[in-house]
């Protein structure tokens, strides 16, 4: 009985427009920040180095290189303080959690991008089609 009250009431309170990613995903989440008595919005950018399990208690980890020095931020999936999430690339990793990152350095620290088909094909024909006017 009071289990189920708890999902209840909790469940009224998750996110019906979650985007879809997952570890690996570079991606944009624009955080809404309050400086006294106004609101404005921040892009946090990075690559998602874990995503944890849960309804209304699941989080993800972000994780960026910021002059050189290395952020990590927890988000809440389900609060009401993001805007969006935009997913800039998809990375092909084969790991829940990527916190092997932590230690790499520069070229290393980078995730493999994984390939879109359409995306691929779309770009090898506007690539021909270019080089077909160019010979003439």
């Amino acid at each position: 009985m009071r289990r189920s009250l708890i999902e209840h009431v909790e469940n009224k309170f998750l996110r019906k427009d979650i985007t879809a990613f997952r570890t690996g995903d570079s991606v944009r989440v624009h955080w809404k920040v309050k400086e006294g008595e106004k609101e404005r919005v921040q892009a946090f950018e990075g690559v998602v180095i874990r995503k944890t399990k849960g309804t209304n208690r699941a989080t993800f980890t972000v994780r960026k290189m910021s002059f050189g020095v290395g952020v990590e931020r927890i988000f809440p999936i389900h609060s009401p303080r993001y805007e969006k999430i935009e997913v800039l690339t998809r990375g092909d990793v084969n790991r829940k959690r990527l916190f092997y990152l932590r230690e790499l350095k520069g070229k290393a620290s980078r995730v493999d991008v994984q390939v879109d088909p359409e995306k691929a094909a779309a770009k090898a024909a506007k690539a021909a089609a270019a080089a077909a006017a160019a010979r003439g």
